[in-house]
């Protein structure tokens, strides 16, 4: 098939369009500068960047010419519910125009579910309309209504690799300038999953897309550790020894607010239908070595080397 992955240069980006490369697919890599240096490195994994700017549909509406699937990763911050929405506009005048029916992998996430007061959620457990990001599961519903072909996978707390966007790429940038800070409840705990285990969540998706259209999975592994023991190992394998201060939700921002709760998920679903199994445990078992792929992953360590 040939995919366009939008947001792939970011964090998970990446990593999915290299995962289905290597999996035999042609991959378009969207890119506001395809001469830039994170455009350059989808080359290396053979995915072909293609220029566009995810907030302006006329400068990448053209890609959809001959792709067969859009794989969607990218949270535009600036208008998170019109700029999805835009993109299933774009989706189904594409398929007016040329009949052809491309499916959309749409990404959102677990901190949608906001507050529900459950021990462990899965694919049916309602969000809390209140959550600060809550409207993620509103554009799923838009886009089951929509009769575009589709998917949803709703990742745990990703990490591993450069870990750009991750919780735990802020927890090592924070131990390294020696403040790192923990937010909001200490007794909460997520679900997490490896960006590559993530990828191969991907790949399956896409093996078979008419067998899992209109269907959402949960992709997350078993850890049950609290945040803040997670945070813990993580500031350790950074080479800090102090203490981790405490500060409320509010501080850290709408990100944290959204995620201050329970988020323990089960993917017994993607278990069953995809046949996917995480390889990667837990971000507990190879502290250092996540550390060490953040660290190289820093522009002044790639400039040295």
């Amino acid at each position: 098939m040939q995919i366009l992955v939008i947001g792939a240069t970011g964090y998970a980006g990446r990593r999915v369009s290299a995962a289905l490369s290597r999996a035999g697919h042609t991959v378009l890599g969207l890119a506001r500068d395809t001469s830039a240096p994170a455009a350059r490195a989808l080359t290396v994994d053979e995915v072909t960047p293609v220029e566009g700017d995810f907030t302006k549909p006329d400068t990448w509406r053209d890609h959809l010419d001959g792709t067969d699937a859009v794989v969607h990763l990218l949270l535009d911050m600036s208008d998170p519910v019109g700029g999805d929405q835009r993109l299933f506009a774009e989706l189904l005048a594409a398929q007016e125009r040329d009949g052809r029916h491309r499916h959309l992998v749409f990404t959102t996430g677990i901190s949608s579910y906001g507050r529900t007061g459950l021990p462990l959620m899965d694919e049916n457990t309602p969000g809390n309309p209140e959550s600060p990001i809550g409207f993620r599961f509103a554009l799923e519903k838009e886009l089951a209504a929509s009769g575009l072909a589709h998917t949803v996978v709703r990742p745990g707390f990703m990490y591993g690799g450069p870990a750009s966007t991750s919780m735990t790429g802020q927890w090592f940038a924070a131990a390294v300038a020696g403040s790192p800070v923990f937010y909001g409840d200490t007794a909460k705990r997520w679900s997490w999953v490896h960006v590559d285990d993530l990828a191969d969540a991907y790949v399956r998706i896409l093996d078979n897309p008419a067998a899992v259209d209109g269907e959402t999975f949960v992709i997350a592994d078993d850890q049950r550790l609290t945040a803040l023991d997670t945070q813990r190992s993580a500031v350790r394998a950074a080479g800090h020894t102090g203490e981790i201060a405490l500060a409320s939700a509010e501080a850290g921002g709408m990100m944290q607010l959204a995620a201050d709760q329970d988020e323990l998920v089960t993917s017994a679903k993607a278990h069953r239908l995809l046949g996917w199994t995480p390889r990667h445990t837990s971000f507990t078992d190879a502290p250092t070595r996540h550390y060490r792929a953040w660290k190289a992953a820093q522009p002044a360590a790639r400039a040295s080397s």
